[in-house]
This record gives structure tokens, C-alpha cells and sequence, in this order.
């Protein structure tokens, strides 16, 4: 039986480009692409699969989850046996070491090559997850003194606190959870947080805060 795999990116060039290297595997079949997190989830419940080859950071305007951390645990806890392939271009390793430690997921940098991309896939039957060489530097930086470091970025008192939490690799329920607010509230300070920086997806925070840290 064919290895089915769904493949979820919003660059088309990289749907493509992965989808053209694993229809020359022999056994595979792609069953289905997704380009955004709710037409993923929706793709997965309507469509029988044994591998997701998915990005970490796609567009969600329906906000079906609140960031990468909640899509992923979201396919997570739907689809336990589901065999996870993230690839991803964040270089915040506290998000990574987050992922990482889940166990059940492969994580590979999108700068890796293809035929690493196919050892991910395959690493799973071995019943451990398979790390990306670039994601293995990152998750062998220390991180605790950076995440230390203060934000003196143009925010309010909560809106530091909840870039904070969320750069040093927590979910926004988790984040909830330990400022005792709605879900809603967090995800309304991140968002504002991020008009007031002038960026538009998670990556774009990461880095602009990185870039502070290290100014």
C-alpha cells in the first residue's frame, strides 16, 4: 500500500518543490495540499493519511488556532498515530526546544535538502522522531540568557509580558493559563503588539525581537 501524505505550506514553490521530490519515491501517494491552518484541519478530517509534511507558521485569517504551538498539539491530540514532518524557517530555538519536546514530531530547517526531508519521513518507522541538522544547532544553543534579557520594544506592561512568554516558546493557552486571562485577551495583546512593531506573522516577531536582544 501506498505511503500517504498530505503536505501543508503557503509558498507555493515549496509545495512544489517538495511535492516533486517525494512522487519520485517509489510507494508514495500525495493525497492532499493545504495552504493555510484551517484548511488543514479541515483536509485531515476529510482525508485519510499516514504522513503530514507541514510548515510551522501559515496564514490563519478564521483563527482556527491561536499560533504554531496550537497547531501543532491541535493535530496532535486529534490525530495521535498521525506520523508529523515540520519544517520550518524559525530560529527561535526556545519554540523549537517546545516542539522538540513532544517526542512525536520530526523537525527539519526548510534550508535542509530533500533527501533529508525523505529521512524524516522514513526515520519515524524507527519509533523515534527524526532532527534536522540545523535544528539540532539551535536546539543545542542555550537560551535561558537571552529570554533574561529585558524588551524595551514601544509595548504596554502586558503586551512585553505576553511577547515575552510567547518568543521564549509558550502557547497562547499557556500564556492565558499564567496571567489568569481569556485566550481572547492574549491573542488581542500579541496581535496589537505586533501592529505597534510592524509585523505580521510569528516569525517577523521572533526575529524583531531577537534583533532588539542583540542590539
Amino acid at each position: 500500500m501506498n505511503l500517504r501524505i498530505i503536505l501543508a505550506d503557503d509558498h507555493p514553490f515549496v509545495l512544489l518543490g517538495v511535492r516533486a521530490m517525494l512522487e519520485t519515491q517509489a510507494g508514495v501517494a500525495i493525497v492532499g495540499q493545504a495552504v493555510s491552518a484551517a484548511s488543514l484541519i479541515k483536509l485531515l478530517r476529510r482525508t485519510p493519511c499516514d504522513v503530514l509534511v507541514t510548515d510551522l507558521s501559515m496564514p490563519d485569517p478564521g483563527g482556527t488556532v491561536d499560533d504554531e504551538l496550537s497547531l501543532i498539539r491541535l493535530i496532535r491530540a486529534e490525530w495521535p498515530l498521525l506520523r508529523i514532518v515540520v519544517m520550518s524557517v524559525t530560529t527561535n530555538s526556545a519554540l523549537l526546544h517546545s516542539l522538540a519536546l513532544d517526542g512525536g514530531l520530526s523537525l527539519l530547517g526548510k534550508t535542509e535538502s530533500m533527501h533529508e526531508l525523505w529521512r524524516a519521513i522514513n526515520w519515524r518507522e524507527r519509533g523515534v522522531p527524526y532532527i534536522g541538522s540545523s535544528i539540532a544547532t539551535l536546539l543545542a544553543t542555550p537560551n535561558k540568557a537571552e529570554c533574561e534579557r529585558p524588551i524595551s520594544l514601544p509595548l504596554s506592561g502586558m503586551q512585553t509580558m505576553v511577547v515575552r512568554m510567547f518568543v521564549e516558546g509558550r502557547s497562547i493557552a499557556e500564556i492565558a493559563a499564567t496571567l489568569g486571562c481569556h485566550r481572547r485577551t492574549i491573542t488581542r495583546q500579541k496581535r496589537e503588539a505586533m501592529v505597534k512593531l510592524g509585523v505580521t506573522n510569528d516569525p517577523g516577531l521572533f526575529s524583531c525581537v531577537r534583533a532588539q536582544w542583540n542590539s
